[in-house]
């Protein structure tokens, strides 16, 4: 009904007698509408870059509903009049002492170590001075075909308001460019994820953002095999690290908890040729004695029940043996949580407030206010 076109497409829904049909351009929502035979009427007006749910509503209604988040906006949801084409705020998210219209959004595109273009979303407070001295906080994922988009994040909002840049990499592996982004990025092209992060860490210190020295990372999942490649792989462009619920020794991972179910993304030891592209960037077959190693600070849980803890806690011992700086290598090991969820509100805090202490600490932040 809806041919392929250059931009991937994330999704469909019907109401009010249309189809709908949500996009991703350069990273960032876009919703068509089309009649029921494909011909194209319009699009759902989107307030800027961010990230929006399919509108959902009944076939014989004129009214479709619709969420918008981005990283300097909390989500709001959107009453969409399909016959006129107009549409108004039907709830809002109200988070004291937020105005996005202090806050910027840029997206800038570079060249990873094999040419590819990349793109990356920098959060910054409007009239900053990036004077290549700024505290910033990188992320990605890069895996399992899953995008990155735009969504809100209180902890992007805090460096921002902070004097700090926060920063979100789309990294091959993912899901944003469509399925042939993503085998870039699997399997034994696995290191292009690492080499498109480490060449955005290296495109904020070319730029005047930042430098080495005021660059954390973190990253959690498929994310923290992510930082873990990265603190191994280049020790020198980073301050701090913050891994979660890693995968970091690649050789064993399929042996325990869910790691059979991710074989077809990574590969497996077991076979001769893939046991040798899983070495080449297995972050616990690489930490070398004596090197000055960036701070860690290694995050997981008892009960993870998809990726094995032991993980992180064989890696944090390995580090603390093999580091040759004065930097911490620290673990927190929550006995009673998971792989993701599972936390009441007051461990929420708890848990926020010490992963941003470790990074203001590291950093040099001193909180405003």
């Amino acid at each position: 009904v809806v041919p392929a076109g250059r931009d991937s497409i994330d999704g469909a829904s019907l109401a009010g007698g249309r189809l709908f049909v949500t996009r991703l351009h350069n990273v960032s929502s876009q919703v068509s509408i089309y009649a029921p035979d494909g011909k194209k009427l319009g699009e759902v007006p989107l307030p800027g870059i961010g990230s929006a749910s399919l509108p959902n509503g009944r076939w014989n209604s004129n009214t479709a509903f619709y969420s918008f988040t981005s990283y300097t906006t909390p989500t709001v949801i959107y009453a969409f009049d399909i016959g006129a084409g107009t549409q108004k705020i039907w709830h809002e998210t109200k988070i004291p002492g937020i105005d996005p219209k202090n806050l910027t959004v840029k997206q800038k595109w570079f060249k990873s170590k094999d040419g590819t273009a990349v793109p990356m979303f920098i959060v910054y407070r409007k009239g900053l001075e990036l004077d290549g001295n700024r505290p910033t906080l990188m992320t990605g994922y890069g895996g399992f075909d899953a995008s990155e988009l735009p969504y809100f994040s209180g902890t992007a909002v805090l460096f921002a308001e902070n004097d700090g840049v926060f920063v979100d990499v789309s990294l091959r592996g993912g899901g944003e460019f469509g399925e042939t982004w993503h085998q870039a990025g699997m399997l034994g092209n696995k290191q292009h994820v690492f080499d498109d992060f480490e060449a955005a860490a290296e495109w904020l210190e070319k730029n005047g953002i930042t430098r080495p020295s005021k660059l954390a990372i973190t990253g959690g999942s498929n994310g923290g095999l992510l930082v873990g490649a990265a603190l191994t792989q280049r020790p020198d462009l980073f301050a701090a690290v913050v891994c979660e619920v890693p995968l970091l020794d690649m050789l064993r991972y399929d042996l325990f908890l869910q790691g059979p179910q991710w074989v077809p993304e990574y590969g497996s030891a077991k076979d001769p040729e893939q046991f040798k592209w899983l070495y080449a960037y297995s972050p616990y077959q690489h930490v070398q004695q004596g090197v000055q190693y960036p701070a860690v600070l290694f995050d997981t849980g008892d009960s993870d029940t998809r990726v094995a803890p032991l993980h992180a806690r064989k890696m944090t011992a390995l580090l603390q043996w093999a580091t040759g700086s004065f930097k911490p290598i620290l673990l927190h090991y929550e006995t009673t949580v998971g792989h993701s969820g599972g936390e009441s509100k007051s461990m929420q805090v708890d848990h926020a407030s010490l992963t941003l202490s470790f990074l203001f600490w590291q950093l040099g932040i001193r909180p405003n206010g």
